[in-house]
This record gives structure tokens, C-alpha cells and sequence, in this order.
């Protein structure tokens, strides 16, 4: 014990780890603190006395005995759970670093995330890989699905739920070569994120493909984490003003509706990781947030981002056929499609979903094999 039973400090596997008795009394896993169901405390902070203390300690058989005054309630650790969960050697590391279980990439990405529709319905393994692969790299795709409409339910139903909002459970992108309304344009649309103007954002974003007869329109995606890297390699200023500084997103395309929202392009948490990009030309409303000595640096920063989001170097480039979708992490990955000519029609629906159920799926399975 060191500091008058305030903190402990034991010896383990690698090294010597010091837990305060405040943090270990707050962890306890007994079911008078925590439910032996669900894990989540049946206690609150002031239940602890404020003069929380260790009155002994003592380890055997892989646990840690600890004795806390002055409850004189005994409490019992695994070892292994406190290496796992240990803060004693923990390091806020540089602005705009990257967890470990991601991986970057750009145009070279030899394997994408793929896997059949009905393979993914029947094998949960196969599922849970899928998943393991759209967390990793931000994207995945879907083949051999059924060419229906509202066939995009399907894939949600994999892992999750539907995130609607003012568009409705989904949405239709659908576009016909020389149409009778230019509503149904085939022009291009460069690299973005979807719906930035939204607080929270959607997090997934899922494209089903029921047509696809013209010249051109594939779809592009890009990895706006590498896209951060890269600026943030070239120019530490330009990285800084754009994950230092708001900018404002709006939208008011329909009657009743106006969503606004205040978020740098490039999002860090208080740590300083790297958790997402909001980058979307569109719906960039007049920044205010920046103060004048910075407004010329952050719209240079603006361009030379953009500049990198937009070379082919960065770009995976797709065509979606009948049956076909994808899915795009909306917080990292940026999304495209290229322009039209010849005949033709395309028609695509979309819709929008949340990661944390499918981050759900996946680590819940990696507990069930460990």
C-alpha cells in the first residue's frame, strides 16, 4: 500500500501497476456494485465514502484481496483484469493519432471487405468477419443480394437498425441519362460525407444498387483518415487550423426542416485521436468561427485537403451492379460517383444506420471466442 492506504501497488506479469483505492472500489465487480447480468453499477459515486481507503491487501491464486475502510468491505480482482484495464502508464500521445484497429489505405487497397449476401445470412462467422474487415477499413461491400426494392432493409437487419430521419427510412438516388427533369442528373459528385449539418451524424451509410444500365457513375470511395495523414505529414499548421476551428454545416431543402451544426472539419477527441472528418462542400455554410488572423490559413488548409480527397491515387473506384451495395463508415470514409453519359438508367437506394451495433456484434463475438 503506499500514500496512508489511498493507493496500491502490486507486482505484476511485466511490471509493477498502482491502482488508487478510489478507481479500484468504483471498479468493483461484486453484485451489491455491479449486476451479474448486464455489468452496469447499481451504485452511484456518493454511495462511496469520500475517505475511501485500503485497510489490507492480499494476492493468491491469481486474485487480489482488498479490504476497503470504512466500509470493512472485502472485494476480490483478477490480476489479469487489472493489467488489462491498468492507467498508471498512460500517455496522451500527438494531436491526430490513429487507434490501432484501424488501417488506412488509398487506390494500392488490393482486398476490400466483400462477401456474398446469402453467405452473410447464414454464417455468423463469415458475418463477423465482414464486420471485423468495414471496421478496419471503413468500407465494405455486398454481392448477389435480391433486386428488389427495399432490399437495403436486409442488410441493416444484419447488424442493426435503420437511422431515419427527415428523408424517411431511406432515401431514392435515382438518375436517368438526358432526363425530363433535371432533378435526375448524371453529374459527378465529388468525395464527401453525408449529412455533416446533423449532430450526431448518421455513422453508417449503406447504398443498394436495383439499376445500373449507364455509361459511367461508379461509385468512389476514399479514406479520409489517410486523406488527414497525409495534410497533416505536409503542412502540421494546416492540420491544426482544421481540427482547431468549427465549421458550420446547414441544411434547408424542404419546408419545416433547417439543421444546422458546429464541428471542425477534422475531429479529435480530448486526447487528441483521431475520430472523424466532416467534409462536405455542399452543405459548408459561411465559416465564423475562425478568427480573422486564421481565416486565409484555414481556407488553405480547406483547398489543399480537398486536393488531396480528390487525386485518383486516393481514390477505390467500383461499379455497383443489380443486387450490389456497400457500406461506408459516414465519420472516416468519403463517398463519390462519377458522371454519365451514353443511355441508360441508375437507380440506387439508400439509407442510414449506426456503427455502434455493429461494433456490438463484432466485439461481443471476439468475448464469446476468447
Amino acid at each position: 500500500m503506499v500514500d496512508s492506504g489511498n493507493a496500491l501497488t502490486i507486482a505484476s506479469s511485466q511490471k509493477e501497476l498502482t491502482f488508487h483505492a478510489i478507481w479500484l472500489r468504483d471498479n468493483s465487480q461484486d453484485p451489491e456494485t455491479r449486476s451479474p447480468t448486464n455489468g452496469q453499477r447499481l451504485i452511484s459515486l456518493s454511495d462511496i465514502p469520500e475517505n475511501i481507503s485500503i485497510n489490507s491487501a492480499s494476492i493468491e491464486n491469481n486474485t487480489l484481496k482488498v479490504t476497503f475502510s470504512p466500509e470493512e468491505k472485502t472485494i476480490f480482482y483478477e490480476l489479469d483484469w487489472l493489467e488489462k484495464n491498468s492507467y498508471e502508464n498512460f500517455k496522451p500521445t500527438q494531436k491526430g493519432w490513429l487507434s490501432s484497429i484501424y488501417k488506412t489505405w488509398d487506390s494500392n487497397l488490393e482486398v476490400i471487405p466483400l462477401e456474398d449476401f446469402n453467405d452473410l445470412q447464414k454464417n455468423k462467422r463469415t458475418l463477423n468477419d465482414w464486420i471485423g474487415g468495414v471496421l478496419k477499413f471503413g468500407f465494405g461491400k455486398i454481392t448477389n443480394g435480391p433486386v428488389q426494392s427495399g432490399a437495403l432493409f436486409e442488410i441493416v437487419d444484419l447488424f442493426g437498425y435503420v437511422r431515419e430521419t427527415n428523408y424517411g427510412r431511406h432515401f431514392e438516388v435515382r438518375t436517368e441519362v438526358n432526363p425530363s427533369n433535371l432533378a435526375y442528373t448524371g453529374l459527378g459528385l465529388q468525395a464527401h460525407t453525408d449529412n455533416p449539418y446533423r449532430d450526431p451524424v448518421p455513422t453508417l451509410q449503406i447504398l443498394y444498387c436495383l439499376e445500373n444500365s449507364a455509361e459511367g457513375g461508379e461509385n468512389m470511395v476514399v479514406d479520409g483518415f489517410s486523406a488527414i495523414q497525409k495534410l497533416k505529414d505536409e503542412n502540421l499548421e494546416f492540420f491544426n487550423v482544421l481540427s482547431d476551428y468549427c465549421a458550420k454545416f446547414e441544411y434547408s431543402g424542404e419546408k419545416g426542416v433547417k439543421l444546422s451544426t458546429r464541428k471542425p472539419i477534422i475531429e479529435l477527441a480530448p486526447d487528441g485521436e483521431l475520430i472523424g472528418i466532416r467534409f462536405n462542400n455542399r452543405s459548408l455554410s459561411a465559416v465564423t468561427d475562425v478568427p480573422f488572423g486564421k481565416m486565409q490559413t484555414w481556407y488553405a488548409a480547406y483547398r489543399r485537403l480537398a486536393e488531396i480527397i480528390d487525386d485518383q491515387r486516393m481514390q477505390v473506384t467500383f461499379k455497383l451492379e443489380p443486387g450490389e451495395s456497400f457500406i461506408v463508415d459516414n465519420t472516416r470514409v468519403l463517398h463519390a460517383r462519377k458522371g454519365y453519359s451514353g443511355k441508360g438508367s441508375r437507380w440506387l437506394q439508400g439509407c442510414y444506420a449506426d456503427k455502434d451495433s455493429l461494433k456490438s456484434i463484432f466485439y461481443s463475438s471476439e468475448d464469446a471466442q476468447t
